[in-house]
């Protein structure tokens, strides 16, 4: 993956300026994004252009990438500030991150108001309320952080994006000539206490 990911930043750099590149994070095998560059860690059980750990520094140069978008996936990084400076740093100015996952203050509210049938019954089947919130938070231990608005745009901030961050409804952009390819990899019941959390955040023009 380290190889990959270096032929990738270095043989490709003098290319990638001229093009407009959007990118992908995690795609896994059911979420591949044509036209853009999908990145995941797994080339076996996923489907992908760049095999690569997104644990480390992405393999592209500075400034050299127009849109990011990762949904459900930065829950996994035991570094989101490490990730989000390198977000900030591939990304051309005016650039824009689209990152969404667990929505854990509409899980709170879900959990204080009994509302069991909120909570999905994976990737364990329980009963209980607070097995199904443990499901939704923790993922068998999967997620290593809780994602919710003010977390979020702290990290931003400290990776270097400006403050005036857009939260939106999934299937909603602010940037549609970027993000309207992915909008169709997003779902949700309920936008009034959304599963999933979804912030906008541009690099200064």
């Amino acid at each position: 993956m380290m190889m990959n990911g270096w032929i990738w930043r270095n043989l490709r750099k003098r290319h990638v300026q001229s093009e407009i590149v959007r990118v992908q994070l995690g795609p896994g095998q059911v979420n591949y994004l044509q036209g853009w560059v999908n990145i995941d860690a797994n080339m076996f059980t996923a489907k992908c252009d760049i095999w690569a750990d997104l644990r480390d520094p992405l393999p592209f140069p500075d400034n050299s990438v127009d849109a990011v978008y990762s949904y459900h996936v930065v829950e996994h990084l035991p570094n989101m500030w490490a990730h989000f400076r390198d977000v900030h740093r591939v990304l051309k100015l005016g650039g824009v991150y689209r990152v969404g996952g667990p929505h854990a203050e509409s899980a709170m509210k879900k959990y204080l108001a009994g509302d069991h049938d909120w909570f999905p019954s994976f990737p364990d089947d329980h009963d209980s309320i607070g097995g199904r919130f443990v499901n939704f938070i923790l993922c068998r231990n999967e997620h290593v952080t809780m994602l919710t608005e003010s977390y979020l745009q702290e990290i931003a901030k400290q990776a270097g994006f400006p403050e005036g961050v857009r939260k939106m409804h999934t299937r909603e952009t602010g940037f549609p000539a970027l993000f309207t390819d992915c909008l169709s990899i997003e779902h949700e019941s309920d936008f009034e206490n959304p599963h999933t959390i979804l912030l906008e955040f541009q690099k200064a023009p």
